[in-house]
């Protein structure tokens, strides 16, 4: 599920951003205007005192402290980079399919182990990132420390879950076995959020999943971005007074899905949900990264 361009600047209510991969679009509070009718030595003096009271107001309102700032755009770009690996991982099993449905085969050869190789390939052809080399990666603002912790964690608790599924993968006689991308997904993003601060889900306006149901910050993005062209952008706000970071990367519908989602609308498809009658390229849902600026 590939995005496309967005248009530049634009941006959900309550001061979400629709970022082009790392760039951030902000908006300053507007300065103040000095009072009118004011004239000669009057207004020289009012002019001086709006110009301090600006410059105050800057420093202490629009500028963030440091430390806040730093731990935003580690945060973000950690956010941004989960919601990727997760895309990658639903990706592998979309890619694989075929074989995970083929009743006539029965050990698919889809181990834990293959599921990881692949998914470090579609990873780095997706984000640019080589995460068998991540361990010798210097930190950074493209690789930070706390992407350093999570990105691990995520690839184990989709092994974990690909583990646990290899009766269901590897029965013959049975064709559709409802591992799909979707399932992997709420699956592996359960796991790791029991074990992280960090909360990694998928959600959607009509989820099939229940565990899928959008809280309400994540309907009003998720309606606003079903208004607004496909792009490969995402949502990202602080919430919770500044203290919480939440992302919000859109999903598309693509080819491969419309046998379950797409056309004729009501059908009932092969696992026996009514097919919404979406189109390829219709807004699929979100992966959602819900970040909390302080470390528990």
């Amino acid at each position: 599920m590939e995005p496309n361009n967005a248009e530049s600047g634009a941006r959900h209510p309550g001061e979400a951003g629709i970022l082009h991969q790392t760039q951030r679009c902000r908006r300053s509070p507007p300065a103040p205007t000095p009072p009118a009718g004011q004239r000669g030595c009057t207004k020289k003096v009012w002019i001086a005192l709006i110009a301090g009271l600006v410059t105050f107001v800057t420093i202490q309102f629009v500028l963030p402290p440091s430390g806040w700032a730093v731990e935003r755009a580690e945060a973000e770009e950690t956010s941004r980079l989960l919601a990727n690996l997760l895309k990658a991982g639903r990706s592998v099993v979309e890619h694989n399919q075929l074989l995970i449905d083929d009743p006539q085969k029965g050990d698919k050869g889809l181990t834990p182990e293959v599921f990881e190789q692949q998914l470090v390939q579609e990873f780095r052809k997706q984000a640019g990132l080589d995460l068998s080399k991540l361990k010798s990666t210097p930190a950074s603002f493209l690789v930070p420390p706390l992407a350093k912790e999570l990105l691990p964690a995520f690839v184990l608790a989709s092994k974990e879950v690909v583990r646990d599924a290899q009766a269901v993968i590897n029965q013959r006689g049975i064709g559709y076995k409802n591992f799909i991308p979707a399932t992997y997904g709420s699956q592996a993003a359960e796991r790791f959020s029991k074990r992280s601060h960090v909360r990694l889900k998928q959600t959607n306006l009509q989820p099939r999943n229940p565990k899928n149901e959008p809280d309400e910050y994540e309907a009003s993005v998720l309606k606003w971005l079903s208004e607004r062209p496909r792009a490969e952008a995402y949502v990202s706000e602080l919430t919770d007074h500044g203290r919480t970071l939440r992302v919000v990367m859109p999903l598309y519908y693509v080819t491969a899905c419309l046998n379950c989602h797409g056309e004729p609308k009501g059908d009932l498809d092969i696992s026996g949900y009514p097919k919404e009658g979406h189109r390829e390229g219709d807004l699929a849902g979100a992966i959602t990264v819900t970040a909390p600026l302080t470390r528990p």
